[in-house]
């Protein structure tokens, strides 16, 4: 008989198959608090960045910015 496995896959950061119950969807799709909080901080220190251009007129402004007049 096959193991039973969860149909969110493996945490992202350590790899581990997320808790049971209740717990599994507390920190979906981490396995814990710990290793969502270490995707935080990859994304927060820029290890994390989504490549490309930036759309001409956009540079230095934020989201949600008032538009240049």
């Amino acid at each position: 008989m096959r193991a039973k496995t969860n149909r969110h896959g493996v945490c992202p950061i350590c790899r581990r198959p997320p808790p049971e119950g209740a717990e599994a969807t507390r920190f979906r799709p981490f396995c814990s608090r710990r290793c969502a909080d270490i995707d935080l901080h990859r994304w927060l220190t820029g290890a994390y960045r989504v490549d490309g251009d930036q759309a001409s007129g956009e540079e230095g402004r934020g989201h949600g910015a008032a538009p240049e007049t």
